[in-house]
């Protein structure tokens, strides 16, 4: 089965035009830098030359992650599934049951828009699976480093 990527229209866009800029404006800014760098004379010792190498390198991977990621998305409606349970464009709030603090809310996302440090968490990640499908008041438990950490459910809004 091929990897499915699941994310917003919004986030498909931001994917879409970055993949455009990199095929029009960057791989054209890289060509020329290649090509600057050879006038430097023998590519052997030429570090320019290999750095330009390397950024194409590096582009063209990118390029090429982004068309198998657009090829494989599948768009989340954020306002479909059930109303009552967690899923992907849910804003979260859990209480840690060990010291019963309330947590800051997090929203659960696809793993393409994923970013723990804005609170926005992957689905695919253990916390993000142990939320999906739970309601409130649901009891979960997350395996962390630490140990299993057990949450209750608090407050889902969409």
């Amino acid at each position: 089965m091929k990897k499915e990527y699941k994310m917003s229209a919004a986030r498909q866009q931001e994917l879409q035009d970055e993949l455009t800029y990199l095929k029009t404006v960057r791989e054209k800014e890289v060509a020329e830098l290649i090509k600057e760098a050879r006038g430097f004379g023998d590519l052997s010792e030429n570090s320019e030359y290999d750095e330009a190498k390397n950024e194409q390198g590096k582009l063209y991977s990118r390029i090429a992650e982004l068309e198998d990621i657009l090829l494989h998305v599948v768009i989340i409606d954020e306002s479909e599934g059930a109303s009552n349970a967690v899923s992907i464009g849910c804003t979260v709030t859990v209480v840690d049951l060990k010291t019963g603090r309330e947590m800051p809310p997090y929203k659960v996302v696809g793993s393409q828009e994923a970013d723990p440090m804005h609170r926005a968490i992957s689905e695919e990640s253990p916390f993000g699976k142990a939320l999906m499908g739970a309601k409130e008041g649901d009891e979960i438990s997350v395996e962390a480093p630490v140990g299993i950490i057990h949450y209750r459910v608090e407050k889902i809004e969409r």
